[in-house]
């Protein structure tokens, strides 16, 4: 007997190991040949809707829940989207610690 496979899509609160959380839109990608979770962030005050990729080995636990407790938490968590590197900024901290005679700066 031959069974379609359904792929997971669901509001959820997600679990990750190092005691992190994420909240959003849930649903299976596949990338490169693996499958992922894909967690689309909603738009909070603080960030604007962004998109996160997690393999099945950051996953603890996935709290599926309705899109208003999975809005409220992204609210609360305020997760960050992953942002550019800015050389600039980075030429900045060099020249300020070179100025002070400090010793380089990490990036």
């Amino acid at each position: 007997m031959m069974t379609e496979e359904t792929k997971f899509e669901a509001w959820a609160i997600i679990e990750l190991f190092g005691h992190n959380q994420i909240a959003g839109k849930c649903s299976e990608q596949n990338i490169a040949g693996t499958n992922m979770l894909r967690v689309d962030v909603p738009e909070t005050n603080e960030h604007p809707t962004f998109t996160r990729f997690l393999g099945s080995g950051a996953i603890y636990a996935i709290n599926p829940v309705t899109e208003e407790i999975a809005r409220h938490w992204a609210s609360m968590l305020q997760v960050s989207p992953v942002n550019a590197w800015d050389i600039h900024q980075y030429i900045k901290k060099q020249k300020l610690a070179l100025e002070s005679g400090s010793e380089e700066v990490e990036p």
